[in-house]
């Protein structure tokens, strides 16, 4: 029997699964403490919900990038079964890249679910990290890219286009710094991010061109990690005004506030069982349902409702979870 996915989103159900947090660490405890995090959520939602990226450029030390990369990929090959794992290399320009995609990619590619590229400022950029990955035998990896300047934003729909990369990440600092000042400290922050025109017209730019391409956009960090409040008011505009479906955490207590903002709500959740069921029963047919008319348009939005619920960790209602178990990503 064919799966919803399938019938439902297409060419877009081969587009993979991403969780809706991102989670960077770069120090080596904390990379140990992030791993063993994601172990004990997954086992408590029983889905993982979230990737865990190990960090070369802002985590390796200078001098020490080689020994760095080969932590990353030690760590990644130690991590537990079903885990989700990433490592963010350095630029494409940088005199570790080379080093970094031989030593985490060839060595632990079997264990990587993506590399992050940052600083990417244009679709050659990603021509040069996938290269290097075919040099490396990692040919399979997903590329994920951080776009960072006004140039790489310009360009944004072209690196999406990519069919090896599979998210856009917005970096707000060096986007910020970037503009020589003349955008103000003030829109580096959870609130005044969401003001400047500059960076709403940014971060509007790249969700648009994940959208476009069926690629993931994923929003940027907030800073103040320990104001939950503004972190999770934060990732539901983010949400909910701008079209990001996942967002980077840099520290552990973020990761539940972003998994209850970009949650679907328990109503939401429980409407959506009962159309997809109903839409099942008709082989997705037209159906009258509540009074409304439904077909595979609304079918598939009401469908990603249900698997952002998964990715989430919240509880599905019976009539759906065979869907879901075991995992359909």
């Amino acid at each position: 029997m064919t799966h919803p996915r399938d019938i439902l989103l297409g060419a877009q159900a081969q587009s993979g699964f991403l969780p809706v947090c991102d989670h960077y660490s770069g120090v080596e405890a904390r990379m140990r403490k992030s791993l063993q995090l994601q172990a004990e959520m997954a086992a408590e939602f029983g889905a993982c919900v979230f990737d865990v990226t190990l960090d070369c450029e802002d985590g390796a030390p200078v001098g020490g990038e080689a020994a760095h990369a080969a932590l990353v990929a030690a760590l990644a090959q130690g991590a537990a079964p079903g885990a989700r794992v990433a490592a963010r290399v350095h630029p494409v320009d940088h005199p570790a890249f080379a080093n970094d995609i031989d030593t985490i990619a060839g060595e632990a590619g079997h264990r990587l679910c993506h590399i992050m590229l940052p600083k990417v400022e244009s679709v050659d950029d990603v021509l040069l990290g996938e290269k290097a990955l075919q040099r490396a035998s990692a040919g399979h990896l997903p590329l994920h890219v951080l776009i960072e300047s006004p140039a790489a934003v310009h360009r944004a729909f072209e690196i999406a286009a990519h069919p090896r990369v599979q998210s856009l990440s917005f970096g707000l600092m060096d986007f910020v710094s970037a503009h020589g000042g003349a955008i103000p400290a003030s829109a580096m922050t959870s609130a005044g991010q969401f003001a400047h025109p500059l960076v709403v017209r940014a971060k509007l730019e790249i969700a648009s061109a994940c959208h476009a391409h069926g690629k993931v956009p994923s929003h940027c960090v907030v800073t103040e990690f320990s104001d939950l409040a503004a972190l999770q008011a934060a990732a539901g505009r983010a949400a909910g005004e701008l079209g990001y479906t996942r967002m980077w955490s840099i520290h552990p207590a973020q990761i539940r506030p972003i998994l209850k903002a970009l949650a679907p709500a328990q109503d939401e959740i429980d409407n959506a069982s009962k159309l997809i069921a109903a839409g099942a029963a008709a082989d997705w047919a037209p159906i009258s349902f509540e009074g409304a008319l439904h077909d595979r348009a609304s079918y598939r939005y009401f469908w990603q409702v249900l698997e952002r619920a998964y990715q989430t960790g919240r509880p599905l209602p019976p009539a759906v979870q065979h869907w879901f178990s075991p995992s359909p990503f």
